[in-house]
């Protein structure tokens, strides 16, 4: 298997945006996980409108115009995947959803990698089962753990961000490394404070870059 290519694995979706009344349908986009989706900022602050899956939502319809486009947030600060997997069902499949992103990485360092890639299959298999395509995310970074550091240190965000892409190949689904693009945001000069609202969660410049990954599976020219 292998990651899912962004130009291809939703064209049937972005087809159905692009199609006018009254010939369209409605497409639901479900955004599970932690804080970050959740829209936290510095905590308790919530700022859902400047967090990921409300710039996702916006870009969309700017992109397409016609589209009936649902994004819904089913994610609880302070969650990790387990609980998140135990409500999969229930809360999330439950909205009938096209697309389903799962974001839990920054808080599965708590539950451990075994324990994380249990619940995340389980995940991918509940999906998989409902005919759902997912989008799994690496984590966005925690401030305590330099995101520039030697690849080979020992750091659980890293870690835990091997294990999501190696899960993403195993399991065809789509992929956004969000680690990766602050990485690189570092790498050419911006400090991470730049990008950061407190210490583990990002600001809207932040946000941005994980919304912009998303919106790769969503092209216009397909």
């Amino acid at each position: 298997m292998a990651i899912a290519d962004p130009r291809v694995y939703l064209a049937d979706l972005v087809g159905v945006m692009k199609t006018h009344w009254p010939a369209n349908r409605t497409v639901n986009i479900v955004c599970h996980g932690h804080s970050v989706p959740s829209g936290y900022f510095a905590t308790p602050m919530v700022d859902t409108f400047n967090s990921y899956p409300h710039l996702l939502h916006v870009a969309l319809k700017q992109r397409f115009p016609f589209g009936v486009i649902n994004v819904i947030v089913e994610a609880i600060g302070g969650e990790g995947s387990p609980a998140g997997a135990a409500r999969f069902e229930e809360q999330v499949l439950c909205h009938r959803p096209d697309v389903v992103t799962i974001d839990y990485s920054l808080n599965d360092r708590g539950t451990g990698l075994p324990g994380a890639r249990a619940a995340w299959q389980q995940m991918i298999d509940l999906a998989s089962r409902h005919k759902t395509r997912l989008i799994l995310l690496t984590p966005t970074p925690d401030n305590t753990q330099q995101i520039g550091a030697d690849p080979a240190a020992r750091d659980t965000l890293r870690a835990h961000a091997r294990q999501v892409r190696e899960l993403a190949d195993l399991n065809n689904t789509g992929l956004v490394d969000s680690l990766k693009q602050f990485e690189r945001q570092v790498a050419a000069g911006t400090p991470l404070e730049n990008l950061m609202s407190w210490q583990n969660h990002p600001n809207r410049a932040g946000h941005d870059l994980v919304a912009a990954e998303l919106l790769r599976y969503f092209p216009a020219d397909i």
